[in-house]
């Protein structure tokens, strides 16, 4: 099973301040019951669709798959809150991060355009391509390089997924940004993720707060393959850098 580490929320350039920027600010006209990848026979899944939670990590809103090897990072405010989730899996990450939202229509549509501006007048490039979780984005988001603090071009894919008054965006970061192989283990991940939003009225865009799980649960698949230590702010070749 993988390691916990708690990390604070905090303000970071690039991918990190584009995705909190673009959940800011809606009104409730946009409703949907269906995403795109639920469509296509896959999850993300609402708790009613898949009551049965066994081989998932209790995080409360969020229900995450066990996988061997996995190290999970847990996002939390200054107070403490816990707002999201990194998954780190073979140099690839999977940012999870889940909101209200309105009953009928979803929002990844507006968040995704929201995305794509924010991400070009901070010199990024964002381009919509088809996924197995829909309509995403594929982009160059920039950063410092941390040695020699020069601005550079990092992958990422932003994924959203709308459900029933809930929202994930997830964002894949490291090999498998660019490698749909490398990406395949942490996209199962998401696809059996389940949400458990609550009947709590929200405002749309809220997060919905994560708890720290009280027991780790079994792994439902072994990765018997041993991997050096990776750290995930090391991106190495896969950032361009801006001369």
């Amino acid at each position: 099973m993988g390691i916990f580490r708690r990390k604070k929320a905090q303000s970071e350039p690039g991918a990190q301040q584009v995705q909190d920027e673009a959940l800011d600010g809606v009104d409730e006209t946009n409703d949907a019951d269906t995403s795109a990848a639920d469509e296509q026979g896959r999850g993300p899944w609402d708790v009613t669709e898949r009551p049965d939670l066994e081989g998932r990590m209790d995080f409360g809103a969020l229900r995450v798959p066990g996988v061997d090897g996995m190290k999970i990072r847990l996002q939390a405010d200054q107070q403490g809150n816990l707002g999201g989730l990194t998954l780190d899996l073979h140099r690839t990450s999977l940012q999870l991060n889940v909101f209200a939202a309105p009953r009928h229509d979803g929002v990844w549509d507006e968040v995704r355009d929201e995305l794509a501006a924010k991400l070009t007048r901070d010199g990024g490039v964002a381009d919509e391509k088809q996924g197995p979780f829909g309509t995403e984005l594929f982009a160059q988001t920039p950063v410092k390089l941390p040695q020699s603090g020069k601005q550079a071009l990092a992958p990422a894919r932003f994924i959203g997924v709308d459900g029933p008054r809930w929202f994930i965006r997830a964002v894949i970061t490291g090999k498998g940004a660019t490698d749909e192989q490398a990406a395949k283990e942490l996209e199962d991940v998401l696809a059996n993720v389940v949400v458990d939003r609550g009947t709590q009225a929200r405002p749309p865009r809220e997060v919905l707060a994560l708890t720290p799980p009280n027991v780790a649960v079994k792994p439902k698949e072994a990765d018997e393959a041993k991997e050096e230590d990776f750290n995930p702010l090391e991106r190495g070749p896969e950032i361009t850098e801006i001369r």
